[in-house]
């Protein structure tokens, strides 16, 4: 479609499409999508946003005329703006992967020779509608063309393969859990942080688990290493309590594919199906969601003072875990797990 030309406007029409615009970046819209949408020039919305870091609502209006030339023109907080959301430090040759006010600070007085201030830099970030995220990390070894693959080939052949044997996906992982792992935040005064007193002791309990987009949890609790009979042992189970064919989902973990492992799988004679998710890629397994949600609410934050007091809480947020389909069927909604829903 056309973008409509902004200067044919009336001076008020023209007045209330900038600041519409420029409220919609604020509220987290890219200014590509909002020149989209609003059919006008990209350049235009950047303009605007630059008139508007120049002199606040009122430099708006399109009955003004001249005023004081912005330092960050249009093209400057295009480039800041794709600079922060598609790259990151290191491609501007910094020895860092997240961006910090100070970092872009650093990075427009080298670009465009304007020193800006951290509070100014922050500011700035707010008005193109950007506020601070936590990353997902992913690993430099991860194949982005085997992910994609995956996504797009590998997944969707295995969902058809486990509905023409009537069968269901699921997705397994092993985790350690340990009395010395503790997370959340807790209150005290501003610039005291605060000290919680816990057992010296060192202790841990591995799980195995497996999740299914319907909402179904299974598990099995580990005094010792999960080894290849230890992983077959589960499998059993989990191929008699599922009561339909198995295609379990797994990592490239030495264990999954033993020897040992691939014997019994296929003395299943069908029954239980083992693939394999892309290296360093968990972030597509909805299974890793269910260690994440037990030690973020379950293990870390209490006070463990024994193994069996360990083992009893972690049994019990997890047979609470298996009760909340809900809970579970979230697992399959973040962004990298979407796809398996």
């Amino acid at each position: 479609m056309k973008s409509q030309d902004a200067r044919k406007l009336s001076h008020d029409k023209l007045t209330e499409l900038r600041r519409r615009a420029v409220t919609a970046v604020q509220n987290g819209e890219s200014p590509e999508d909002v020149a989209r949408v609003m059919v006008v020039n990209r350049a235009s919305v950047y303009g605007w946003l630059a008139l508007y870091r120049n002199g606040g609502w009122d430099n708006l209006d399109a009955k003004k005329r001249g005023g004081r030339k912005p330092k960050l023109d249009a093209k400057a907080l295009r480039w800041i703006y794709q600079i922060v959301t598609l790259g990151n430090p290191n491609q501007l040759k910094m020895p860092f992967v997240l961006w910090s006010a100070k970092l872009l600070a650093a990075a427009i007085e080298k670009k465009f020779g304007i020193k800006l201030s951290k509070a100014s830099v922050c500011r700035l970030l707010h008005q193109l509608g950007l506020s601070p995220q936590r990353p997902l990390w992913r690993a430099y070894q991860r194949d982005p063309q085997v992910v994609e693959r995956w996504l797009k080939e590998d997944y969707p052949a295995i969902r058809a393969a486990a509905r023409k044997a009537k069968g269901e996906v699921w997705f397994g992982d092993e985790a350690g859990v340990r009395s010395d792992a503790h997370s959340g935040t807790t209150w005290a005064p501003k610039g005291q942080t605060p000290i919680v007193s816990t057992t010296g002791a060192r202790f841990g309990l591995n799980v195995i688990s497996a999740v299914n987009r319907r909402g179904a949890l299974r598990f099995m609790c580990v005094e010792g290493k999960v080894n290849a009979d230890v992983f077959i042992e589960y499998l059993g189970r989990l191929v008699e309590s599922a009561g339909h064919p198995v295609y379990l989902v797994v990592d490239g973990h030495p264990t999954h594919k033993a020897a040992k492992t691939r014997k019994f799988v296929e003395s299943t004679k069908g029954r239980l199906k083992l693939f394999f998710l892309p290296g360093y890629s968990p972030d597509l397994n909805p299974d890793e969601l269910v260690w994440n949600n037990l030690k973020s609410q379950g293990t870390g934050k209490r006070a463990i003072t024994g193994p069996d007091q360990l083992k009893k809480l972690v049994l019990g947020h997890l047979r609470s875990m298996q009760k909340n389909a809900d809970l579970v069927r979230s697992f399959y909604r973040t962004p990298s797990t979407e796809y398996a829903a």
